[in-house]
């Protein structure tokens, strides 16, 4: 069952511009945790603010819980359309104690008995009385997102709620928020442009360019085989390598010939682009592909290299990762193989 539908969805701002969005169509899952991930000015927060009611489209159509919400000839205010709202500054009230906050706005006569229930969900029992100016960023975070849930919303909306945390607790929090809303059984639809916070988070990942949908997936799906070079490139590193479609979903290129399991049944001789992630190539003395390692960084739990391989006048630069336990030093001869689960054939 879903419990949104948009069909065809289009917004401009400005007449002759370019519009915002441009005919997205997406159907979300009851239950289901979704990402809208790409750059500044892709569209993603728009939808996010016509989901809410905070724009109008100029044109399709949104249904929330069975509901259209918006078409051409409906149009339901926000307060009706039965949503949570977690804003990137959480917009707590600051004269307001954590319970006050949380059943603000609650109506229904169970309030002291809700906001109970939503302060265990977040694990902050005995924070009632604290203010915001009393708790930490993912505190805050929590509270916020408990009052969004407070009503039973059908959908929470999250615009980059892990914008203002710092590295390790961002960490915590992806895992922290995944759980609530999972526990919850609340729809999610979370707003982001970092491609980590959309892999750990989401049960589907939407990622946008321009104001179109560029890829629908699973976190695995999208990382490991993106559908064109957009993808690939935004969501993580990769290399962009030219070849040749070959038999049996191989793909013959200057240095190698590639086997791919994400062909897009492309016919052979066909010229195409293939993605190979760095995480594809594995360092073993039975490595088929032989280079010299030009560069590196250490990152602690990886080291990022650049091993370049020639053959004749071809030269090819590759990113790779390399176990930290290696200590090869740049000039090193290095010979690598290629794990074709993390290589797909791009459709641009």
């Amino acid at each position: 069952m879903n419990d949104i539908v948009i069909k065809n969805l289009t917004k401009r701002y400005e007449r002759g511009q370019k519009p915002a969005l441009n005919n997205f169509s997406l159907n979300i899952e009851k239950g289901e945790i979704v990402t809208l991930l790409g750059p500044s000015g892709c569209g993603k927060t728009t939808t996010l603010r016509l989901l809410a009611g905070f724009e109008r489209g100029d044109g399709g159509s949104i249904e929330i819980g069975g509901k259209v919400v918006f078409d051409d000839n409906t149009w339901i205010p926000p307060e009706q359309r039965n949503i949570g709202m977690v804003f990137q500054d959480y917009a707590l009230f600051p004269h307001l104690n954590v319970e006050n906050n949380i059943g603000f706005g609650y109506k229904g006569k169970d309030k002291k008995q809700r906001v109970k229930e939503v302060l265990e969900l977040v694990n902050l029992t005995g924070y009632e009385k604290r203010y915001p100016h009393q708790l930490s960023g993912g505190q805050q975070q929590r509270v916020a997102l408990a009052r969004a849930l407070a009503r039973r919303p059908v959908v929470v909306l999250l615009d980059e709620p892990f914008s203002n945390l710092d590295a390790d607790l961002r960490i915590c929090m992806r895992v922290e928020i995944k759980r609530i809303l999972k526990e919850s059984g609340t729809t999610a639809v979370f707003v982001s442009h970092d491609q980590k916070d959309a892999l750990a988070i989401s049960d589907k990942v939407v990622v946008i360019k321009d104001g179109e949908i560029q890829q629908v997936g699973t976190p695995r799906e999208i990382y490991q085989y993106p559908e064109n070079s957009f993808v690939a490139n935004f969501v993580g590193q990769t290399n962009i390598i030219d070849g040749t479609m070959g038999e049996n979903n191989t793909v013959i290129t200057p240095f190698a010939n590639i086997k791919c399991y994400h062909t897009h049944d492309i016919l052979p001789g066909t010229k195409v682009k293939i993605s190979i992630r760095p995480d594809s190539f594995e360092v073993c003395p039975e490595g088929e592909l032989e280079g010299t390692l030009i560069f590196t960084v250490y990152g602690g739990d990886t080291i990022d290299g650049v091993l370049q391989i020639t053959n004749g006048i071809y030269k090819q630069n590759i990113q790779i990762h390399i176990h930290p336990e290696k200590d090869y030093k740049i000039g090193d001869k290095l010979k690598v193989k290629i794990l074709p689960h993390f290589v797909a054939v791009l459709q641009d």
